[in-house]
This record gives C-alpha cells, sequence and structure tokens, in this order.
C-alpha cells in the first residue's frame, strides 16, 4: 500500500516559522560581520545571537506597518536591550529576504534530490527484473518493433539520472546570497559583511546583485522542478496507456478497499498516475510565472514576491508529493509478461515487416521494389486479419529469395533484444558482457519466449 503523504519534511522548510528562523539565522550572521569589522562589540553579537522572536508579535506588528521583514525587525529587537539598535544595521529587507529564501531553496533542492533518487532506485530494481521480458515498442500508439519492459523502464533510469543533475544545477544556482545594501553597491555595508553571512549560512555570495538577488535564478529552479515534473507525467501517461483495457500490460497499485469508481464497482482505474499528469501542469504554469519574473523594473520592484510566495512553496512541495506518489505506484506495479505476449501476436507478425525488408534488399531486390512487397503483404495482414509470415511464404516474388528457415528467423523475437544487455552496460547496471547462455544473444530466441526467471507476473 502507497504510504500517505505527510508534510513534516518539505512542508516544514515553509512555513512561517522556518521563514522567520531564516531570517533570524541572516540578521545574527550580520551582526557578527559587523563584529569582525569591530564596529558591534563582541559583548552585544553574544547578546544579539540569544535572541528570539515571537510570531504572534511579528503578526500584530504586520497587521499595522504591511510589512513582514520589517515586522520582524522589530519584533526580534524586542526581545534585546539597546544592542537591538544594531540589527538590521545597513541592510535592506531584500538581504535578509533574498537570503534567507535562499536557504528554504537549499533545503528544499535537496528534499527533492533525496526523492528522486529513491524513485531512481526504485526504476533500477523494476528495470533489472525485466530486462528479458519482451513486449511491443509502439510509435504513434501503433505497433513498431519489440523492445523488452526494461529496457523502456531503463530510459526511465537514465532521464531521472539527468533530473537530479538538473536539481543539483538548480540548487546551486539559487543557493546564494546577497548582503549589498538597498541598491547592491554595498554602500551602507561592506562586502566583508556580505562574505561572513553566506560562508556562515553554507551559501554561496551572488557576485553582483542589485537589490535583490536576479531572478532568472529562481526561474531556472522553478523551470527544472517543472522538467521533473514532466518526466513523471510522461511515465505516467506510458503506465495510464498500458493500463487500458485494451492493453492491460501493467496497472498501478490497486489495494483491498480501494474504489475506483462510485457507481462502476468493477473500475481499477490509474488515478494516481493521472493526479501525476495532472500536477505536472500545474508545475508547468508555476514554471512560467517565475520567468515572468525575471523582468522586473530597475534595480528591482516587488511584483515578484507575491507570486513567489505562492510558487515556491507549492511548486517544492508538488513535486515532492508527485515523487512520492509515483514511488508508490512502481513500487507496487503490476507487470503482465502474458499480456505483453499476447499483444505482441495481436499484429501477427507485422514487427518483423523492417527485417524482411532489409533481407529482400541483401539479396540484391531493389529497395522500392521490396518495399512494395513487404509492404503490400503487411497491408493484407493488416487489414484482413492474416498472418503476415504465411502471406510472405506463399509470395513467388519471396520464395525465389528468401528460404522458409531465413524466413524463420526473420521472425525471431530474439533479433531485436541483441544490444539490450550494451544498454545495461552503458548505463552501469551490468559489469560484464553476456554470457553465450544468456537468452537474449545475437541468435535470438525461439518463437515463443518463456517469461524470464525474476519477472513472473506481479509486482516490480
Amino acid at each position: 500500500m502507497i504510504k500517505r503523504y505527510t508534510l513534516p519534511e518539505m512542508g516544514g522548510v515553509w512555513t512561517d516559522e522556518a521563514k522567520a528562523d531564516a531570517w533570524r539565522a541572516v540578521e545574527i550572521a550580520a551582526c557578527e560581520g559587523w563584529g569582525k569589522l569591530g564596529v558591534i562589540p563582541e559583548a552585544d553579537v553574544a547578546k544579539i545571537r540569544r535572541g528570539s522572536y515571537s510570531l504572534q508579535r511579528m503578526q500584530e506588528i504586520e497587521r499595522v506597518s504591511d510589512h513582514d521583514l520589517g515586522a520582524f525587525v522589530q519584533a526580534f529587537g524586542e526581545s534585546l536591550g539597546p544592542e537591538a539598535r544594531f540589527v538590521h544595521l545597513g541592510l535592506t529587507s531584500s538581504d535578509v529576504v533574498d537570503t534567507g529564501l535562499a536557504l528554504q531553496l537549499k533545503r528544499a533542492a535537496e528534499i527533492l534530490i533525496q526523492k528522486s533518487q529513491r524513485l531512481t532506485e526504485i526504476l533500477i530494481k523494476g528495470a533489472l527484473a525485466y530486462k528479458d521480458t519482451p513486449q511491443m515498442g509502439r510509435t504513434h500508439g501503433v505497433h513498431a518493433e519489440p523492445i523488452t519492459f526494461g529496457f523502456k523502464l531503463l530510459q526511465w533510469v537514465e532521464e531521472m539520472r539527468r533530473n537530479q543533475h538538473r536539481l543539483a544545477g538548480a540548487k546551486a544556482e539559487v543557493s546564494v546570497g546577497k548582503i549589498s545594501g538597498a541598491v547592491g553597491t554595498h554602500a551602507n555595508v561592506p562586502p566583508e559583511v556580505e562574505e561572513h553571512v553566506c560562508a556562515t549560512l553554507g551559501l554561496a555570495v551572488d557576485p553582483v546583485s542589485s537589490q535583490i538577488v536576479q531572478r532568472d535564478r529562481h526561474a531556472q529552479f522553478l523551470c527544472t522542478v517543472a522538467v521533473v515534473g514532466a518526466s513523471l507525467d510522461k511515465f505516467a501517461t506510458e503506465i495510464r496507456h498500458l493500463q487500458r483495457t485494451e492493453v492491460l500490460e501493467a496497472e498501478e497499485p490497486f489495494e483491498p478497499g480501494r474504489q475506483g469508481s462510485s457507481s462502476m464497482p468493477h473500475k481499477r482505474n490509474p488515478a494516481r498516475c493521472e493526479r501525476v499528469s495532472g500536477l505536472a501542469r500545474v508545475l508547468r504554469g508555476y514554471a512560467s510565472t517565475g520567468l515572468e519574473n525575471v523582468a522586473l523594473w530597475h534595480e528591482r520592484d516587488i511584483s515578484h514576491s507575491s507570486a513567489e510566495r505562492i510558487i515556491l512553496p507549492d511548486a517544492c512541495i508538488a513535486l515532492d508529493y508527485m515523487l512520492h506518489l509515483f514511488c508508490g505506484v512502481m513500487e507496487g506495479l503490476r507487470v503482465l509478461p502474458d499480456a505483453m505476449r499476447r499483444n505482441i501476436e495481436l499484429s501477427r507478425g507485422l514487427h518483423a515487416s523492417q527485417r524482411v525488408l532489409l533481407a529482400l534488399i541483401d539479396h540484391d531486390i531493389d529497395r522500392t521494389a521490396a518495399y512494395k512487397i513487404v509492404q503490400g503483404h503487411a497491408m493484407t495482414a493488416w487489414t484482413e486479419g492474416k498472418d503476415f509470415r504465411t502471406l510472405l511464404a506463399a509470395d513467388p516474388a519471396v520464395q525465389a529469395h528468401l528460404s522458409a528457415s531465413e524466413l524463420d528467423d526473420l521472425f525471431d523475437l530474439g533479433y531485436h533484444f541483441k544490444h539490450v544487455d550494451l544498454a545495461f552496460r552503458r548505463a552501469g547496471l551490468l559489469e560484464s558482457p553476456p554470457s553465450e547462455a544468456s537468452p537474449l544473444k545475437s541468435q535470438g530466441l525461439p518463437a515463443r519466449v518463456a517469461t524470464p526467471a525474476g519477472a513472473a507476473q506481479g509486482d516490480v
């Protein structure tokens, strides 16, 4: 059963308390920086380190001031004595807000990277389990040539690995602080204070800032979140297709007691995958808003702020939930190898059309003529429900070039899988070449392929 999603980890990054705690850390680090320069006495810095704030008091002040950071500075100062005059010395609000936001985004990115790694590990397990399980490959939704289900999952493994790199890059892009003053010139707060703050908080220094950290960084972060969401949408959409009644090669877990419909008791709907697809659309909208936030007036306006209060927490929480949900889907995925075999046979051997075409060309038949021969029999098989190989075997033009045994070889499924192990080695999941006993050696499988050991009908 998929565990119920709870918010404490990712949700905790975005609470009002977490935001105010980040602001407090920034303000204290700034005072320490001033202390190192001899501007604030060390005894006063020590008292400031012990300062606290009341969230309730902040909210009371903000109701009058309509300025959240100003309310924090006042509430924090009320916990101190005369040394309160040093709090926020030379700073502008965005020094604290943007640097604090960097701390939140850094932590959120770390959580998303961890969840992405977990999903990748689950996909690796499935890819290896079903490496040798034949499945019909489809292009445009139509039967093409055979693949294996593990090979499909291996593509997802590689995509999630790329997403982890993207998230790491996005994390680095937003993990920067700025303590550079009202327009970024350090006129009232020296660079040494900025360097101390960022070093203390584990952030990089934004090399050149205005009143704010430039929003191309946050746009990249949101676009990356949307890209990861798009990958999950892709995976979920594939499962939704495979779960269709007419296909039914795989389906998301359906636990006892679960309901697919309020009116139709038989329904087993891919509702969780559909949920993932729906939320991916929301993430793309957030990315669009993030891009709109890049263009601000001069050294800064505040039009980005109201949007960011929604899109940054929500995007992180939404993707965190999507990763949680899809991990559960893949852990409990019901895979149906027998149905995959049945569906391969639905097209009555048409998967071999390219092999037959290439074989005829190899026997010195003009490509256009060979294509016409193969396509003619393929269309007859398609429209009249006849066996493709039987039609070819009865054609004198084919008999003149291909023997019965050669024709049989062209319909061997194993031919299509001869390089699957290579793909797994390239992905680092196989350490050595396949043994001669491999059921997928280049000489191929028999026309009827047994379900590989360890890949019986069931869960990933």
